[in-house]
């Protein structure tokens, strides 16, 4: 296998607004690439007024997904523009774009002219659902495809509507296979010397993320359901009320059940034969959470998570974000940053950051040498 490095991308620059597009730049960024924004003169990004909150001149929304990143503004629909960008495409790398598909055609910025000026880079495309099919053509934004893809139907109260998740995950999951999409095509490059077009968009990448909901159905036929924050196919493995909060407890196989059993005092229950298997438990789902749900409701959640700790039980508060921040572990782990937005009369910026950590491992002259 070989491994590469990120400072292959020496430049990427994007032509892409909203969340998709500038969090897989940001990720680029973050690993050493120098990332300059394109955006419409007068306008910008339409994210940067999507608040409150604003940090100086600039929502705090605009603000998460822009770090390491150099802003120029150009009017694609001005000839003088498109020349700008493909000169900007002789100098880069990677180009990200968002557009309509055939809206930069008409503008000469579509991948077959920038490839004729341009071999060598690779060209990422993100749509809400593709370059081609009977939705091609259609606008798409997060929640639409959230909607489209399934995931606001599997998403909610058992007996409530659908719910949109708290947080742009579709926008995001396309996102992260932008960047991996684009560094594999990096590999390529480097291979063969040639570019490439990817097609990235919103609806594939949240399907893709329906997995096993997606083979339920494949396999079964049968329709997927709401559950709240509990899972379809393993019980226990949910949210509880506690005393003061919430507790979820996640039993992912026999023996962790009687663990759970023997720290809630209800040893009984894991002898008991219908609650002996998972699938048993999953049969009668219902009357078993009853009985755990009245026993977590007796304690708070700091003292069941005391008993809980050395079981070998996975279950963990549902902090609010402000319980987020505060945590040990998410401070050890990502402490926020600080950083001056030069843009808003330098005006300091807190974000979170460190999303992995590279280990460095020293080998041995044998292990070198393989």
């Amino acid at each position: 296998m070989t491994v590469f490095c990120v400072y292959w991308v020496n430049i990427c620059f994007l032509i892409c607004r909203v969340l998709a597009g500038p969090f897989a730049t940001m990720i680029l960024g973050d690993l050493g690439a120098e990332i300059i924004k394109v955006e419409r003169p007068g306008a910008g990004d339409d994210t940067r007024s999507w608040g409150p909150p604003f940090v100086g001149n600039e929502s705090a929304y605009f603000l998460s997904v822009n770090r390491n990143k150099k802003s120029i503004a150009v009017n694609l629909k001005d000839p003088k523009g498109a020349k700008i960008i493909l000169e900007l495409a002789g100098m880069c790398d990677v180009l990200v774009e968002n557009y309509l598909p055939g809206k930069l055609e008409k503008m000469g910025l579509g991948f077959k002219e920038v490839h004729k000026a341009a071999p060598g880079l690779v060209y990422c495309s993100i749509t809400g659902y593709g370059q081609t099919g009977p939705m091609s053509e259609l606008p798409g934004y997060d929640s639409i495809a959230s909607a489209v893809s399934g995931m606001m139907h599997i998403t909610g109260p058992e007996d409530g509507d659908p719910v949109r998740p708290g947080v742009a995950m579709t926008d995001l999951a396309t996102g992260l296979y932008t960047h991996g999409a684009i560094m594999a095509a990096l590999l390529q490059r480097h291979r063969t010397g040639r570019g490439v077009h990817i097609d990235c968009n919103l609806l594939s990448s949240q399907v893709a993320c329906l997995t096993h909901i997606a083979a339920n159905y494949l396999n079964s036929g049968k329709e997927a359901k709401r559950w709240g924050t509990a899972h379809e196919s393993i019980v226990p493995y949910q949210g509880f009320k506690t005393k003061d909060g919430y507790l979820v407890v996640a039993a992912g196989n026999d023996k962790q059940f009687v663990k759970v059993c023997k720290v809630l005092g209800l040893n009984h229950l894991s002898e008991e034969p219908k609650y002996k298997s998972n699938t048993l438990r999953v049969q009668h789902r219902q009357e078993l959470l009853h009985i755990l749900s009245q026993r977590l409701l007796e304690e708070e959640t700091v003292e069941w998570l005391r008993r809980f700790e050395g079981t070998g039980v996975p279950c963990g508060p549902i902090n609010s974000i402000q319980q987020v921040f505060s945590e040990p572990q998410v401070s050890s782990f990502c402490p926020p940053a600080h950083m001056t937005c030069n843009r808003s009369a330098g005006t300091h910026v807190n974000i979170h950051t460190g999303t992995w950590h590279y280990l460095w491992v020293l080998l041995s002259p044998k292990q070198n040498s393989t």
